[in-house]
């Protein structure tokens, strides 16, 4: 879309004339903002992306930039998106504010109230369209049926958006409905900052859940933390480096990480650190001469394997697979295998996470499928033993698994284990010490399954999180309840594994 008018003015002066109207600078972090939305504009990019620190002023930025194209092009039509009507609206007002004030663009109210709507209004253009000239709508409106040649996704990103797979996933859906509602050559315009590892605006994939590119892949980036490389603030007259430090020690490194400094990591910490975890590339290669196991080049020296099961949680779908069915957060448990190995220096490696899918075409019964898949794996990975976890569905499976082992002619036993202490305390006991210690391998393939997602936000009971990354103290705000954790089957699995494993570090005396 081009401009109609391009020698009226630029960008910034129409910035600087407003702000001189208010009674106020323009600070050089705002001009950068309005230097790079004109050069990409007049440039014909119309996949755009500006994330700035937290107040840094960029919702601002993009309602003067809506006014100023208005201004040039009275036949755009623009629709806000937010995470909630409430601040889709906010950006409309501001926007109709201007117009009203702006000495270049009082010519485009329109006379008839009724075109000067709260979230909604018509300036003076010269065709007659169906649609407004500027729209508010919250991410979770209905949108089908409007048109817009520029669509503004201000702050869609919100904690009550993001922060558990159902509503990143629910996002992602909402937002690929803007394809839709553009014009032939629109303008997608993103401004946020992230709230989540997994964030929309990640310039990574995030094989977890399944990307093989970024979610705005392809968008032109301006990316404004507020230290810049040389770890001075972008914005000296507000953010002082002092006032900085203090934001740091008042909201904790996460969430300054992720609102000011904009990492996609999660604002809530989660107690377990992925990062501390040591990732391989080697298949488990049995050396049938040798009658040994090695991973690369260690030999293991002994492998566990526990399933947690479950029902309705097992995912639908043709064959086995690492990642393959699993469930959406509140939709019932996983189904899940957990195979460790390791080897005579203390070292463990978790060499494969099975969440279990079952095939609707075949006539067999669930369990049995399940047994089926339990069966073939315990083949594959050279098991001796599978340990079932009896509590509730497990009880009556031991058998069925048994009858499957000797029909797939698998040598492994079928081991039963009922737990007994909470699934936290496990999960915590089993993961911690190896961590810190850099003990815990995980192979590469476990990356592109839920268990990392599981890992990175789960946050036992009586959890507050904070920089010091431990469990709240006697007296301290519950954490937030189970329901709202999201799953932790992977983790249990994992910690059911790990606690059937010998801890064989070499002691010194």
């Amino acid at each position: 879309m081009n401009l109609r008018h391009k020698d009226k003015c630029d960008f910034a002066l129409f910035l600087i004339i407003w702000n001189q109207r208010q009674g106020m600078k323009t600070p050089r972090l705002h001009l950068k903002m309005a230097n790079w939305l004109e050069q990409r504009w007049r440039a014909g990019d119309r996949r755009l992306l500006l994330m700035a620190f937290r107040s840094a002023g960029k919702s601002t930025i993009a309602g003067i930039f809506s006014a100023w194209l208005l201004f040039c092009n009275p036949a755009l039509r623009i629709i806000v998106l937010s995470a909630d009507s409430v601040l889709a609206a906010k950006m409309v007002r501001n926007v109709k504010r201007i117009i009203e004030r702006h000495p270049l663009t009082k010519s485009l109210k329109p006379q008839k109230p009724d075109q000067w709507a709260k979230e909604r209004f018509t300036v003076n253009r010269d065709i007659e369209l169906r649609d407004p000239s500027m729209l508010a709508r919250g991410i979770g409106s209905n949108i089908t049926g409007s048109r817009a040649d520029i669509v503004i996704c201000d702050d869609v990103e919100v904690p009550a958006t993001c922060d558990n797979m159902d509503k990143r996933a629910d996002l992602r859906e909402r937002l690929a409905e803007i394809s839709y509602v553009l014009a032939a050559g629109g303008t997608q315009l993103y401004i946020g900052t992230p709230h989540s590892y997994f964030s929309i605006y990640a310039d990574e994939p995030r094989l977890e859940i399944g990307e093989d590119q970024p979610f705005l892949a392809g968008f032109s980036r301006l990316k404004l933390p507020i230290l810049d490389s040389n770890g001075q603030s972008l914005w000296p007259e507000r953010y002082s480096k002092r006032d900085i430090e203090r934001l740091k020690a008042t909201t904790g490194p996460n969430k300054f990480a992720s609102q000011m400094m904009l990492q996609p990591v999660n604002i809530a910490e989660g107690r377990l650190d992925p990062s501390l975890l040591r990732i391989y590339d080697h298949h488990a290669d049995f050396v049938r001469e040798l009658g040994s196991l090695y991973i690369g080049e260690k030999k293991m020296v002994s492998v566990s394997a526990w399933w947690d099961p479950a029902f309705a949680g097992a995912g639908t779908g043709a064959g086995v697979g690492a990642g393959a069915g699993i469930k959406r957060g509140g939709r019932g448990d996983n189904s899940v295998l957990a195979v460790v190995y390791a080897d005579n220096e203390g070292n463990y490696y978790i060499h494969h996470i099975e969440y279990i899918s079952i095939d609707n075409l075949d006539s067999s019964d669930e369990a049995t499928q399940q047994c089926r898949i339990i069966a073939s794996l315990a083949k594959r990975f050279y098991l001796p033993s599978v340990t079932v976890e009896i509590n509730g569905i497990g009880r009556f499976l031991p058998n069925i698994l048994r009858r499957e082992m000797a029909l797939a002619k698998a040598p492994c036993s079928v081991l039963e284990a009922s737990s007994k202490r909470a699934k936290d305390l496990r999960i915590i006991e089993a993961f911690d010490a190896l961590l810190a210690s850099g003990r815990l391998y995980l192979h590469k393939n476990i990356l592109q399954t839920p268990f990392m997602m599981e890992m990175r936000e789960w946050r036992p009971a009586g959890y507050r999180g904070g920089s010091s990354g431990r469990a709240s103290q006697k007296g301290g705000k519950p954490g937030a309840p189970s329901s709202l954790r999201g799953h932790d089957d992977g983790l249990a699995a994992v910690a059911g594994a790990l606690s059937l494993q010998p801890d064989r570090l070499e002691r010194l005396y």
